[in-house]
């Protein structure tokens, strides 16, 4: 390769749907910082990157993903970044990271960028749009461009200046709703409110783009419980979203309300506790067409999918299915579902799944000296 010192700046995460996606880097962290349920920016300070250093990114990858299709038609692929073209890449001791990633972005498809860190949209609307542009125009086969966002800050923004965004080619916004309720969003410092998300939300709706807002099953601990559901319901079936993704409430140490449960002050809801909050939740939804998703390992159930109204009693069927099992069938599959290799109680039927549950089990009893600390830790493990 000729250039093989390029490189280009990542961010330290996106959504699992955006696994396939070009990660490129707009802001540096998160302009809020303050929510008491994450830890992933706490430490770091907020920074937009310019449009011109961006540009300078997309440029890096646009001369990496030349000198990878060059190499493919020199291999006789016909510059196409087939399985061999891939192979070829990740296995050159030679060649750094960002030829690899581009490799395997190419490989499966390079149709889908996601705009990095955690609130794309504070910059001004011009700016963003101009980055938008660019990186359509370095890369026709692009057929979406995501970002996250704050319903705070959108709620800024007119429908208008979505609308250009929207042109510009932003397809769609992941937003971290978390709760329609208002003494829970002030609990866990959000930074917005129930009016705030619903005034965001319809506006990105009407703007044409593409809105994920999602949801987290027990946030609010047990106090809060039946409030977060019900609001929250409420203010979703206000917006009708695109997508409704669910993302279990983890506490781990080195969060803010992590001293609260130490403290006794803030009661965690167990499994079996955030699977009847979620029912209440999604017998709350109505008259929306929103698609729910729960494509996360932290959720319990991920067969709870499904598209409104048409599924919903098919997704309640789901938990009550669960919430029937006895006490020792539940703590089976929550130590398979916990450890990765469940994804439906059915499958304790098969003898190899049974065995392999059990003998986790024992292992969990002895490493940690109860089950439901062992279980604790392997849903930590995924934050």
């Amino acid at each position: 390769m000729e250039n093989s010192d390029l490189t280009f700046e990542q961010g330290p995460i996106r959504p699992p749907s955006e696994a396939e996606s070009l990660l490129i880097r707009v802001t540096r962290n998160c302009p809020w910082n303050r929510c008491a349920f994450c830890h992933l920016y706490k430490g770091s300070r907020f920074s937009p990157r310019s449009v011109e250093e961006v540009k300078s990114d997309i440029d890096a990858v646009r001369t990496i993903a030349e000198e990878i299709q060059s190499l493919s038609r020199q291999i006789g692929s016909g510059g196409e970044v087939t399985q061999k073209v891939a192979r070829k890449i990740l296995e050159n001791p030679d060649l750094a990271y960002p030829y690899k990633y581009v490799a395997i972005w190419l490989y499966r498809g390079g149709k889908t960028a996601f705009l990095q860190d955690a609130n794309t949209m504070v910059l001004k609307t011009g700016k963003l749009a101009e980055i938008l542009k660019y990186l359509k125009k370095t890369f026709p086969s692009l057929e979406r461009i995501t970002s996250y966002s704050r319903s705070q800050t959108i709620a800024r923004k007119t429908v208008q200046e979505l609308k250009t965004l929207r042109s510009a080619g932003l397809n769609r916004l992941h937003v971290g709703f978390e709760s329609g309720y208002d003494p829970l969003l002030t609990l866990v410092k959000k930074g917005t409110t129930a009016e705030e998300h619903t005034v965001a939300g319809r506006r990105v709706v009407e703007s044409g783009i593409e809105l994920t807002e999602y949801y987290m099953p027990g946030l609010g601990g047990r106090d809060m419980s039946e409030n977060h559901a019900i609001a929250s319901a409420r203010v979703l079936s206000e917006i009708n979203p695109t997508f409704i993704r669910l993302r279990t409430s983890v506490f781990l140490p080195g969060m803010p309300l992590a001293d609260e449960i130490e403290k006794k002050t803030f009661i965690p809801l167990d499994d079996d506790e955030t699977v009847m909050e979620l029912r209440l939740f999604l017998e709350g939804l109505n008259d929306i067409s929103s698609t729910v998703l729960s494509d996360h390992i932290i959720n319990l159930l991920p067969q709870v999918e499904g598209t409104l109204p048409e599924d919903k009693g098919a997704m309640l069927q789901v938990i009550d299915d669960y919430l029937s099992l006895d006490p020792e069938t539940r703590i089976l599959y929550r130590a398979g579902r916990r450890a990765g290799f469940l994804t439906s109680p059915a499958q304790l039927s098969h003898p190899v799944y049974l065995q392999k549950v059990q003998d986790l089990l024992a292992a969990l009893e002895g490493k940690f000296g109860s089950t439901e600390e062992g279980l604790s830790r392997l849903l930590g493990s995924y934050i």
